[in-house]
């Protein structure tokens, strides 16, 4: 997608995310999941984005430190109670750009997907590895790919109508690279707002091998927060990996 970089999507989506998307969260099963893999670490959110999942987990009483590209996510983050103390490296996630180690690091709501190529999906989980401490975890969320959702590799779905407002999907699905580009739009009475997104997904068996390549391996796999069983039916996972 043409013009589209690593704080794009962040960039445009700051304001109206957490409206848009805050009942994505299972918050509070999110927390508890994290609270337990930190086993008292501290941890690091890649994409920490507006801190709906690490302020919490910081009220928990675990220390958290973010990566995050995009300014405008960072500053509504801030703007929060507690948001000022989660101390914050601005970059490219893929990278870690940090010095310290973590107990744990996660990544949720389908952002390691946010990484367009194979290549930076496969330096996330390298880096990551290198910044685990012994025993320490990397957990992440994604969807399970279903390309039949594709005709003719496209799509367009309403995904909200409400008395002043309609939210609409319109994507393009490339099989040979395993991306969609699209538009959230949301169409109100006073204007139009367009909000890119570009994405390359991957099974979890093939996260599991990017995982094999930079020397972690798979310890548990759930269909979510909730620890649900994870089956082939499954359209989500959580999964955890740890060093080989």
């Amino acid at each position: 997608m043409e013009g589209y970089e690593p704080a794009t999507y962040g960039d445009r989506i700051a304001e109206a995310y957490d409206r848009l998307y805050g009942a994505a969260f299972d918050v509070e099963a999110t927390v508890a999941m994290l609270r337990d893999l930190a086993a008292g670490g501290r941890a690091l959110e890649l994409a920490i984005g507006t801190g709906r999942i690490a302020l919490p987990l910081a009220n928990e009483g675990v220390e958290v430190h973010g990566i995050d590209a995009s300014e405008a996510m960072v500053a509504k983050l801030r703007a929060k109670p507690g948001g000022e103390r989660i101390p914050i490296s601005m970059g490219d996630f893929a990278d870690v750009p940090l010095d310290e180690d973590f107990a744990l690091v996660y990544i949720v709501f389908n952002t390691i997907f946010a990484l367009v190529t194979q290549a930076d999906q496969l330096r996330c989980f390298r880096n990551v590895a290198a910044r685990l401490t012994p025993g320490g975890v990397f957990v992440v969320e994604g969807f399970v790919p279903d390309t039949a959702r594709f005709d003719r590799d496209q799509r367009v779905h309403v995904t909200e109508i409400g008395i002043d407002e309609v939210m609409i999907d319109a994507s393009i699905h490339s099989a040979e690279n395993q991306t969609v580009r699209s538009q959230h739009v949301v169409l109100r009475e006073d204007g139009i707002k367009l909000f890119p997104v570009y994405i390359r997904y991957a099974w979890p068996s093939e996260l599991d091998l990017m995982a094999g390549a930079a020397g972690l391996r798979l310890r548990e796999r759930w269909a979510g927060w909730r620890r649900q069983p994870f089956s082939s039916s499954s359209g989500s996972h959580v999964s955890v990996y740890e060093r080989t």
